[in-house]
């Protein structure tokens, strides 16, 4: 394909709403400009007819533990990472957080500097890295090994934001963690983020007081809604600055537990992460994980113990369950798997919309929200 094209014929979701006939031309990786499918012919060299498919931003997932067969925590090197981001392309997305679940300081380091290494040799997709523990709740610490949870020192606070091109999200516990250490996170650079938490309200509150941008996985993992005791997921749906996580599964989140938190938010607020295991786009439904075996059962993985281990979710489907589950239009679902994602980032001036001077990271989908064809930096899977 030459450097400037034209992708026409097809339904593309704009800033205003979905443009039939519509056409995007783009040249060096970037949009050029988004206007009719005609027009769109007559401004480039080369034009792909996408025979009437839904053209929308490329999904962007912040939460990506696995994919192709690969635990980011058992290969924390940047092989490891374009495996991952080659398995969860074949599902539409085009920006990703590798996922770092609680571990030892020494393979959060090499996560770390694998994503810096990733970022640099120009491996598709990577945005960045997120460190989901291990500053977290042994009460609410799911499929994390609560072996390795601590509090950090400056020097671990240092290395865990050692990231110097690209975004690090951290997820800890509001209330495991000194305010000062919190406010250190955030002074260099990180985004933080609370998630399996057992924090009161309060603790909570004083968390998003002191710079806590958004929640990890809403509802799980946390201290619940109550009457009298709001908790972690009341803060969270009544903050109204705070971004939201959900893993919409069907299992992780119940269709109406959703209903509400999109009834709660502004409109926004509230974006599609998988949550994703090794499973997703591999042949294998099981991996190891702190030297146990978990499988897939039904697309529901869990461990030993009963908890819930991560996901079995392509973003493909997390859109198609935010449709048919929870019963959002598609415009919007897609807005949940790209803009809203990209805001939370703070890289909403590169991805996450079709618009001109944007990065050309697109997705091609059929009526059943299937994955036809993707692009990154104007390139195509097949490069």
């Amino acid at each position: 394909m030459s450097l400037r094209f034209a992708l026409v014929n097809a339904r593309v979701l704009s800033d205003t709403g979905f443009i039939a006939d519509g056409g995007v031309v783009v040249d060096a990786g970037r949009i050029v400009a988004v206007m009719s499918s005609a027009e769109a012919r007559r401004q480039a060299d080369t034009v792909l007819d996408l025979g009437g498919a839904t053209l929308a931003p490329g999904f962007i997932d912040c939460q990506v533990n696995g994919g192709g067969g690969v635990l980011f925590n058992n290969d924390p090197t940047p092989g490891a990472i374009d495996s991952i981001g080659r398995a969860h392309r074949r599902f539409g997305t085009t920006g990703f957080l590798p996922t770092l679940i609680s571990d030892r300081a020494e393979v959060m380091a090499q996560a770390v500097q694998a994503t810096r290494q990733a970022i640099a040799q120009g491996v598709d997709g990577v945005i960045g890295v997120h460190l989901e523990g291990p500053y977290l709740a042994p009460a609410r610490k799911g499929t994390h090994d609560a072996g390795t949870f601590r509090v950090p020192d400056a020097d671990e606070v240092a290395m865990a934001t050692a990231l110097d091109n690209g975004v690090t999200l951290v997820t800890l516990a509001p209330e495991q963690v000194p305010v000062e250490t919190l406010r250190a996170f955030i002074a260099q650079g990180a985004l933080v983020v609370a998630g399996h938490t057992a924090g009161t309200y309060e603790q909570i509150r004083a968390g998003l007081d002191a710079g806590v941008r958004g929640f990890t996985h809403l509802f799980n993992a946390m201290s619940p809604l109550q009457g009298r005791e709001p908790g972690a997921v009341g803060a969270a749906l009544e903050d109204a600055g705070s971004w939201c996580g959900v893993i919409a599964d069907g299992v992780h989140v119940h269709p109406g537990s959703l209903r509400v938190a999109l009834a709660a938010k502004p409109r926004g607020k509230v974006f599609l992460v998988t949550d994703a295991m090794p499973m997703v786009g591999a042949d294998s439904p099981a991996f190891d994980l702190y030297g146990e075996t978990i499988t897939a059962v039904d697309g529901v993985v869990r461990n030993a113990a009963g908890s819930l281990a991560g996901s079995a979710l392509d973003m493909a489907t997390a859109v198609r369950n935010t449709v048919q589950l929870v019963g959002l239009p598609l415009d919007e679902a897609l807005r949940m798997a790209a803009l809203y994602p990209a805001q939370f980032l703070g890289v909403d001036h590169e991805r996450g919309r079709i618009a001109p001077c944007l990065r050309a990271d697109l997705v091609a989908l059929d009526d059943n929200v299937q994955v036809i064809e993707t692009w990154i930096g104007g390139e195509t899977s097949a490069g």
